[in-house]
C-alpha cells in the first residue's frame, strides 16, 4: 500500500511537471484590434535576431475597392519594444496625398499596451496629439507619438487610406528597419482591373494564394480575385557600408496597373505607358507648363550666350550663371512648387525649380537640350517597366552629345561639373521628354572612366621613431567633387581631421588646395606632415607606409551581408611613398612584393616594394572593374577585402645595425 501510494504520488508529480513545462501556445500571427497574447507583452527578445531593439509583431494590409471604386487599404500594425533604444518606433509617420491627389486617411487608431503586475494595461492615443502635416501642396502625412511607451511596451494602430482620383495599388514592403515576424498583404480587385504584379523578394512566401468570388455593386455583378501573400520571420534590414538605397534592397511587392476592360461603366481603354507617362509630364502645371515662363532679365544671359562660339561654351556659361545664381532648397521632387519664375526671383529654390530655369536659359540659347526626370541614388533605383512617374524625384538637363556622348547636367549642387553625370545619378535610368515632337526616351546613366586618386609620399625616418615629410593627393572627377564639397561644407580644421584619420600620433602642418575653381584639373592638396611611430624602442622602428589613403578600415568586417554593394563609381587608386633610412639602421622586415585578384577579376590589388640606396619604395595600386557587386557574391568580396587591408597595413620593420 505504501509502495502504491509512492507510485501514484510520483506519478502525479511528473505530470504536473510536464504540465508545467509545456510552453504557452504561440501567438497569433494575426490578432483583432486590442486583443493579444500574454506572451507577446512577456516577450524580452526577438527570436531571430536577439539584438533587435523592437520587432514588428505583425502588420497587415487588406487592398479593395469600395462601392465608389476607390481603391483603399486598411492597415494594422503591432510592434514590440523591447528597450529604450526601440522606442522610437513609438513616434509614427502615415503619409499620403493631398491636393488633386485626393487621396486621405481616416478611421484611425492607435493605443500602447504595457503588462503591469500581471494586468494588461491599456493607453489610448489622445486624438488631441494626432497631427496634420502638409509637407507641400502635393504631399502630407498625419504624425503623432505613443504615450507611455517603455521596454517591454506593445504599441498598435490601424488606419484606412481611401484614393479617389487614381486606381494605383499601394507598394507593401515585407521588410522593415526592424525585423518583423509577419507580414501580410491582402488584394481583391474587381475582374476588369489588370495588374502586373512585380514582386522584389529574396525569401519563400509563407503564404502565396490565389482564389475568387462573386461581387455585386450597383446592381451589377462580377467576379472579383483575392491573392494573399505573407512572409514570417523578415529580419531587419539597416544602413551598410556602400548600400546604395534603403528602398532597392527592401523586400516588396508592387502592382502595375496595365488596363481596364470596357465594361461596367467603363467606356475606354486604360493603359498607362511611357508615351502616357510624358503627355502627363508636358502637360502638367508644376512641370511641362514651367518651360513658358519667362525669368527677369534672362535676355541679358541669353543674349551672352548666344555670342559664344560653340554649343560647349555655351552650356558651360550657362551652367555657371544658374548654378552660382541659385541656391538649392535641400527638397527633391520630380515637380516644381513655387515654379521656376518665382524661385529665380528669389533665388532659391527645389532641385526641379533650378534644372528647368538651366533647361529654358539652354533652350532660348539655341542648344538642344531636353528636360529628364531621374532618381538619386538615396531614392531608389528606376524600374523601366514600372511606368510610374512616383519613382522620380529630381529634373536634371539631358543634352545629346553625339552617338556616343550626352551630358547630364544637374545645377543644385555647387560642387557638379556639366562634363560629368553626377554622381548620385549613376547606375540608374533618367527619362527625357521633347515637348516639340512629344517624343521620349529612357536612358541608363553610368560612367565607364575609372575615377583616378593619387597619392604621393615623400619622407625621412628619423632615429628618434618619428617620420618627417610631404605628401601630394591628386584627385580626380568625382574624388575631386567630394573632397571639395568636404572641405567647403566642414571647414579646414575638420577636413584636417579627416585626413589624418582621427590618427592622434599624425599632425599635418600645412595644408594647401589647388585648382579648386578649375573642374578641367585634378585637385591638387600638399601638406607637411610629422608622424610618431608608436611602438617603436631602441633597437626597432615599426611603421605602416598606408597614409593619406582613407583604407586603413575596412568597411566589410561582418560575415553576413544582407544588401547589394554599389561602390557608386570606377575607382582608381595609386599610393606612391619614398621612404629614407636613418644612418646607422636596416631593413629588417620588408612587405613582399605581390598582387591578388577577385575571383571575377572585377578588382585587382597590386603592391610593389623595393630597397636601393637607403631608400624604401612602396606602391600600391587598387583598380575597379565593377561599381555593383549583388549580396549573393559577399563571400568573395569579404575574403578579398580581409586580404586587400592586412596587405594594405603591413607594417614595415627597420633594426639598428
Amino acid at each position: 500500500m505504501i509502495r502504491t501510494c509512492t507510485i501514484l504520488v510520483l506519478l502525479f508529480t511528473t505530470i504536473s511537471a510536464t504540465i508545467a513545462q509545456t510552453p504557452a501556445p504561440a501567438p497569433k500571427a494575426v490578432q483583432a484590434f486590442g486583443k493579444i497574447d500574454k506572451a507577446d507583452l512577456e516577450l524580452k527578445e526577438c527570436a531571430f535576431e536577439k539584438d533587435a531593439n523592437a520587432m514588428v509583431l505583425f502588420e497587415k494590409g487588406d487592398v479593395y475597392f469600395d462601392d465608389k471604386f476607390n481603391v483603399t487599404i486598411e492597415v494594422h500594425k503591432r510592434i514590440k519594444i523591447f528597450n529604450e533604444s526601440g522606442k522610437k518606433q513609438a513616434d509614427i509617420r502615415i503619409p499620403y496625398y493631398g491636393g488633386n491627389r485626393a487621396e486621405y486617411v481616416n478611421g484611425l487608431q492607435a493605443e500602447t499596451i504595457n503588462l503591469n503586475d500581471g494586468k494588461v494595461e491599456i493607453t489610448k492615443v489622445d486624438r488631441k496629439q494626432i497631427f496634420t502635416e502638409n509637407v507641400d501642396k502635393s504631399k502630407m502625412a498625419m504624425v503623432f507619438s505613443f504615450p507611455n511607451v517603455k521596454p517591454g511596451s506593445v504599441i498598435e494602430f490601424s488606419y484606412r487610406k481611401v484614393n479617389q482620383a487614381t486606381y494605383g495599388i499601394p507598394d507593401w514592403y515585407f521588410q522593415s528597419e526592424i525585423p518583423v515576424r509577419y507580414s501580410e498583404f491582402n488584394t481583391s480587385i474587381p475582374e476588369f482591373f489588370y495588374y502586373r504584379l512585380q514582386p522584389r523578394v529574396y525569401q519563400a512566401f509563407q503564404k502565396n494564394t490565389t482564389s475568387s468570388e462573386n461581387r455585386a455593386i450597383q446592381g451589377s455583378s462580377f467576379s472579383e480575385d483575392h491573392k494573399t501573400f505573407a512572409m514570417a520571420n523578415v529580419s531587419s534590414l539597416n544602413s551598410e557600408p556602400y548600400m546604395r538605397s534603403f528602398w532597392d534592397n527592401v523586400q516588396s511587392i508592387h502592382m502595375q496597373l496595365e488596363s481596364i476592360k470596357p465594361t461596367f461603366g467603363f467606356t475606354q481603354q486604360y493603359s498607362e505607358s511611357w508615351d502616357k507617362v510624358t503627355t502627363n509630364l508636358l502637360e502638367d502645371e508644376d512641370f511641362g507648363l514651367q518651360f513658358k515662363r519667362k525669368l527677369v532679365n534672362e535676355e541679358a544671359i541669353i543674349s551672352k550666350a548666344k555670342s559664344l562660339k560653340s554649343d560647349d561654351a555655351k552650356i558651360g556659361y550657362i551652367f555657371s550663371e544658374v548654378k552660382n545664381a541659385m541656391k538649392w532648397d535641400g527638397t527633391d521632387r520630380w515637380y516644381t512648387m513655387d515654379g521656376t519664375a518665382k524661385a529665380w526671383d528669389k533665388k532659391i529654390g527645389n532641385s526641379t525649380e533650378i534644372n528647368l530655369i538651366l533647361y529654358r536659359l539652354l533652350a532660348q540659347s539655341g542648344v538642344k537640350a531636353y528636360p529628364m526626370v531621374v532618381s538619386t541614388r538615396s531614392n531608389g533605383r528606376i524600374n523601366p517597366a514600372y511606368t510610374n512617374l512616383t519613382q522620380f524625384n529630381r529634373a536634371v538637363v539631358f543634352i545629346p552629345i553625339d552617338s556616343t556622348q550626352n551630358y547630364v547636367l544637374d545645377a543644385s549642387d555647387k560642387y557638379n561639373s556639366y562634363r560629368e553625370t553626377p554622381e548620385n545619378l549613376l547606375y540608374s535610368h533618367g527619362f527625357w521628354v521633347d515637348k516639340e515632337s512629344k517624343q521620349h526616351a529612357m536612358v541608363f546613366l553610368d560612367n565607364p572612366k575609372p575615377v583616378r586618386q593619387a597619392v604621393f609620399v615623400n619622407a625621412e625616418i628619423k632615429p628618434d621613431g618619428t617620420l618627417n615629410g610631404t605628401a601630394q593627393i591628386n584627385s580626380f572627377s568625382y574624388n575631386r567633387h567630394n573632397a571639395i564639397e568636404h572641405y567647403k561644407t566642414d571647414g579646414e580644421k575638420k577636413y584636417i581631421d579627416y585626413l589624418r584619420e582621427d590618427n592622434n600620433s599624425l599632425s599635418i602642418n600645412s595644408l594647401k588646395l589647388a585648382n579648386m575653381d578649375l573642374d578641367s584639373l585634378p585637385l591638387t592638396q600638399s601638406m607637411n606632415f610629422n608622424l610618431e611611430l608608436t611602438g617603436s624602442d631602441k633597437d626597432y622602428i615599426y611603421f605602416n607606409p598606408n597614409l593619406f589613403t582613407s583604407l586603413h578600415s575596412n568597411p566589410f568586417l561582418s560575415e553576413n551581408r544582407n544588401s547589394d554593394i554599389d561602390f557608386g563609381y570606377l575607382n582608381q587608386y595609386n599610393i606612391n611613398g619614398l621612404y629614407k633610412i636613418p644612418a646607422g639602421y636596416k631593413s629588417d622586415a620588408l612587405p613582399k612584393s605581390l598582387s591578388i585578384v577577385m575571383p571575377d577579376n572585377s578588382i585587382t590589388f597590386k603592391r610593389i616594394v623595393a630597397e636601393q640606396d637607403g631608400v624604401i619604395a612602396i606602391r600600391y595600386s587598387i583598380d575597379y572593374k565593377k561599381v555593383l557587386f549583388f549580396k549573393e557574391d559577399y563571400s568573395d568580396l569579404h575574403a578579398f577585402y580581409k586580404k586587400m587591408h592586412e596587405l594594405l597595413n603591413e607594417q614595415v620593420v627597420l633594426k639598428k645595425s
